[in-house]
């Protein structure tokens, strides 16, 4: 088995469940050949590719150098990105961790910046962008997840074939292999030890672009692992609508219904979020990542993350690394009665994962 914990009275009970949910949920659904859904991802994805034209000035703060600037993954799209550098005397070349932001926040806040600041002290090199829709990539400044959610909108509005934009999580993890594809180009970077992990939509991001990027040879994926498709199926959409809820009252306004339902919540789902409760669902995506390091951090009560179409993706991970004899590579934490917090045990799993991982 993975490496599996659960604090709480009920652990045994819990223990047993998830092997017989794995037992059941490892045969439905059925989803394509992983390499299949990697190739599909991609293709899904796939835009021209423009120079980076990096532009970067650097500070030194102790004994972190920070590196602020900004590439171009698109012809129109400048990605903000921060990097924290540990200062090691006779040491030129790091490995990386990129950790993201959730759903209206930014590369600049505290509790992404204390994990690189914990990262730094132990050789790591940290980065960090703001997501599509956030921080500095609005002129002006983001107001929360406000443009984050109009650019939903606008994107199940739109009927334009020559250009689809996706800016609900699928742009972003384009982003991240084009920051990837940089970052191996940098001097003092040690592009075999480059990590990827994330919070919320961050995580979520991460599964997406990671699974199918062979060069993230470590992830974590912190309160992000679900199943959209049983979140629909059993009436459980309601967490992770509200991270674009108006988008979804506007839509089904449109589509002429007067509340959000799961009649039109799959339509948004499915313009914007294409194949989003099939291939490309994290059950299918995520064992993708066998039998590279994965830990995977949870709540039992988390409304964005209902905890049984997390556990099908618990079981097909759980399938995927067994079958490549890689289970001492699956970590699966998942911390009892919480609903959608990363907390401070969360940052300590991640740190120590990362250092354990990357350093060696």
């Amino acid at each position: 088995m993975p490496n599996i914990s659960l604090k709480s009275k009920t652990v045994l009970l819990c223990l047993v469940f998830f092997i017989k949910a794995s037992v059941i949920f490892a045969q439905t659904p059925q989803y394509p050949p992983a390499a299949q859904v990697a190739r599909d991802f991609k293709a899904l994805l796939n835009r021209p590719v423009v120079d980076f034209k990096p532009e970067f000035t650097n500070v030194r703060k102790d004994s972190i150098e920070v590196d602020k600037g900004s590439i171009y993954t698109e012809e129109t799209e400048k990605m903000p990105i921060l990097i924290y550098k540990p200062v090691v005397k006779g040491q030129t070349k790091f490995p990386v961790v990129i950790f993201l932001h959730g759903t209206g926040g930014s590369k600049d806040e505290g509790d992404i910046r204390s994990i690189f600041i914990k990262l730094a002290k132990q050789g790591i090199m940290g980065v960090a962008i703001d997501a599509r829709y956030h921080g500095q990539r609005i002129a002006g400044g983001a107001h929360g997840a406000k443009e984050y959610t109009d650019a939903a909108y606008r994107a199940f509005k739109t009927n334009d074939q020559n250009h689809h934009a996706y800016p609900f999580l699928y742009d972003t993890s384009y982003d991240l292999w084009r920051l990837v594809d940089y970052l191996i180009t940098r001097p003092d970077v040690k592009a075999d030890r480059i990590g990827m992990g994330g919070i919320s939509m961050g995580g979520i991001e991460t599964w997406m672009a990671a699974s199918v990027d062979t060069r993230i040879r470590a992830a974590v994926l912190g309160i992000a692992v679900q199943s959209f498709k049983w979140s629909l199926d059993n009436n459980k959409w309601q967490g992770r609508v509200g991270t674009i809820g108006d988008a979804h009252k506007r839509a089904a306004h449109d589509l002429g219904d007067s509340t959000v339902n799961q009649t039109n919540v799959k339509a948004v789902w499915d313009k914007i979020l294409p194949d989003i409760t099939g291939e490309f669902d994290c059950p299918s995506m995520i064992r993708l990542f066998a039998p590279r390091p994965l830990l995977i951090l949870s709540k039992d009560k988390d409304q964005n993350n209902p905890y049984p179409g997390a556990q099908i993706g618990f079981a097909t991970a759980t399938e995927a690394y067994k079958a490549k004899n890689a289970l001492d590579k699956l970590d699966i934490e998942i911390q009892p009665n919480l609903g959608h917090v990363f907390n401070a045990k969360d940052t300590e799993l991640t740190c120590q994962f990362f250092c354990k991982y990357l350093l060696n």
